[in-house]
């Protein structure tokens, strides 16, 4: 292969004379490999800015704070993501290979982003029980809902995404795959998580009405405050997968999937480590006992 002159766009997609042998939907899927390719290049870069500018914070929060089931839990929800960023790169990038390599890596992909959800939503599922004093219904409804949830999510996405065909782009130099079938049903896991982060939301905002004036400590409002902006981002977010997974082609609301596990992820990490840091200028509240921290154990979540 002879060189590209660097002062002319090397995409194939930039010279339209080379289009004219291939077809509409061939031009289509092309695009959307090259758009989210750029994208994700995009996206691991704001991930990769945010992990930069918290590096004093993180590894201090690692290095002091005890070692409990909800540091691992943070562990898991702040370095999956790298690894689900890792995958999709290497999707967008290497060249086209086999159909079946594509599918697993794909199906890997998923995965990841699952766990991440998951983790991500298991912090604010111990505070919105830490804010109800444990309260036994609601642990048991807790006990019913999540793991109901989880599991007809996964269900659903690896009924899906498992048989469904995978292609490559017809058009040299366009690297990647993207599935040549696609369903409606992508759209139910978001609706669950919808559902999931309204219910928190309101029981959030019962408990914060009926005690507000009986807990009127910052870290109180911190918490709440917390709360209801996770809550409400992953709301908004879930909606939006909702009608773009039943609106746009994969490729392109597969994207908007990942970019939710990102923000669930920063936030998760960011607000725990808020809340870490304030315990440890307020040594000795009985508030913060309140709080499932690292250092604190589920158990000894009581409002």
């Amino acid at each position: 292969m002879g060189a590209v002159n660097p002062s002319v766009d090397s995409s194939p997609l930039a010279r339209p004379g080379m289009l004219m042998d291939y077809s509409a939907d061939d031009i289509a899927a092309a695009t959307s490999l090259q758009f989210f390719a750029y994208i994700y290049v995009s996206i691991t870069t704001f991930w990769t800015y945010d992990y930069v500018c918290s590096l004093h914070e993180e590894w201090r929060f690692l290095l002091v704070s005890h070692w409990t089931k909800v540091k691992g839990l943070y562990i898991v929800t702040r370095y999956v993501p790298f690894l689900l960023l890792a995958t999709n790169l290497y999707l967008s990038f290497i060249p086209n290979e086999t159909p079946g390599k594509f599918r697993v890596l794909d199906n890997i992909n998923t995965g990841l982003g699952l766990l991440s959800a998951v983790c991500s939503e298991g912090f604010f599922v111990l505070r919105t029980c830490a804010l109800w004093n444990n309260n036994r219904i609601l642990l048991a409804a807790m006990l019913v809902t999540v793991p109901t949830f989880i599991g007809a999510s996964i269900g659903i996405v690896f009924t899906t995404t498992a048989p469904a065909a995978y292609a490559t782009s017809t058009i040299p130099g366009i690297t990647g795959c993207y599935q040549s079938s696609t369903s409606f049903r992508l759209f139910i896991p978001f609706l669950l998580l919808a559902v999931f982060e309204l219910g928190l939301m309101t029981l959030t905002l019962i408990r914060a009405i009926q005690s507000w004036r009986i807990n009127p400590s910052r870290l109180y409002v911190v918490l709440v405050k917390h709360n209801i902006f996770y809550y409400t981002c992953g709301f908004l977010l879930s909606v939006v997968n909702i009608f773009t997974s039943l609106l746009l082609h994969y490729s392109y609301h597969a994207i908007l999937h990942d970019f939710q596990y990102m923000i669930l992820a920063i936030l998760a990490t960011r607000m725990h480590r808020h809340l870490w840091q304030m315990k440890r200028q307020t040594p000795g509240s009985d508030a913060f006992k309140q709080i499932p921290m690292s250092d604190v154990s589920p158990a000894e979540c009581t409002a």
